[in-house]
């Protein structure tokens, strides 16, 4: 097992809880464009309620999250954006934030539904879907099923698409027992296991510290908050979706102009078996290399992501 695998495996500290305020249910309104805007909450076929944030006005562009974080992790950059003049709209996966957390649908297929449905659910059109680590497969998984209706620009941000697996497309990928090796940590300790997680391997805050913004321990106490507020169920369930599921095939479905930002120091997501073999899947993909940059770009690479996406945004 490699070392990068081991600092995976292993975890220490505390948790600082925050309280997180909660939006209203959902409410619809027609803004001056007769767009209608969710506010708070959408509601799914299956019952599922998401927790959205649909902030500023303009172009859209639908962030998801990683795991086992919420749409929170993108708040700075949503932030930029809506004062560079976007409508932002981020959402927390079900099962994860403050997002109710249903027995079933923990693979990406539903979350490319889900992520259909708040598109349907706010009126965005001609929108740029942009997803961080697991949240690339919801985007790619979406142009598979559901085509690039109302999309118009993707990006991924070291992200897990094509895969992590190891299987016939990705032959030097990471065996299914070390993701079922996950799933076992959360089980026996949910709580010791995130923690170290985020600080040595998400993170990596060692390695930051080569970062434009080094990641302090607050930044790691305020995502153990976030993913504690996830459902341990809706955890583990996730796994085998992120860590499992083959994207190459869904690859070929992204026609639109697609950016690609991933640190070439990536620990969980390694370099080489995602961002390298998507840009050579996806037809009409840029790929920005960030030299020695961990998984945590939103914040040890804050202030270059945000660039990089509001100039692909421009273009």
């Amino acid at each position: 097992m490699s070392h990068s695998r081991r600092n995976f495996l292993g975890a220490v500290t505390t948790a600082v809880t925050i309280g997180a305020a909660m939006l209203p249910s959902i409410a619809a309104a027609a803004s001056s464009t007769n767009t209608a805007r969710a506010a708070g909450r959408v509601k799914l076929k299956d019952g599922t309620e998401l927790f959205v944030k649909d902030w500023g006005s303009g172009r859209p562009v639908v962030l998801t999250h990683a795991w086992p974080l919420s749409a929170d992790c993108w708040d700075s950059q949503a932030v930029a954006l809506v004062d560079a003049g976007y409508r932002v709209i981020s959402y927390d996966r079900r099962g994860f934030g403050r997002s109710t957390q249903p027995a079933g649908g923990y693979h990406y297929d539903q979350f490319a539904d889900d992520l259909a449905e708040v598109i349907a659910a706010t009126g965005a059109k001609d929108a740029t879907l942009v997803g961080f680590s697991m949240g690339g497969g919801e985007i790619v998984r979406y142009f598979s099923r559901h085509g690039a209706k109302n999309v118009i620009k993707a990006g991924l941000v070291a992200s897990v698409v094509p895969g992590l697996a190891k299987g016939p497309n990705n032959p030097n990928g990471v065996g299914p027992e070390f993701f079922d090796g996950l799933k076992d940590n959360l089980r026996k300790d949910r709580l010791t296991f995130l923690s170290g997680l985020l600080r040595d391997v998400f993170y990596d805050v060692a390695a930051s510290a080569r970062s434009t913004t080094p990641v302090s321990q607050a930044v790691v106490d305020w995502s153990l908050q976030m993913a504690l507020q996830a459902g341990l169920h809706s955890l583990i369930r996730s796994v085998d979706a992120f860590g499992k599921e083959d994207f190459w095939p869904d690859l070929a479905a992204v026609r639109v102009p697609t950016l690609i930002l991933h640190g070439n120091a990536d620990k969980p997501v390694p370099f080489d078996l995602t961002a390298r073999r998507a840009a050579k899947g996806i037809a009409n993909a840029t790929l920005i290399e960030y030299a020695g940059a961990t998984h945590g770009l939103l914040v040890s690479e804050r202030a270059r992501i945000t660039k990089d996406l509001l100039d692909f945004l421009k273009a």
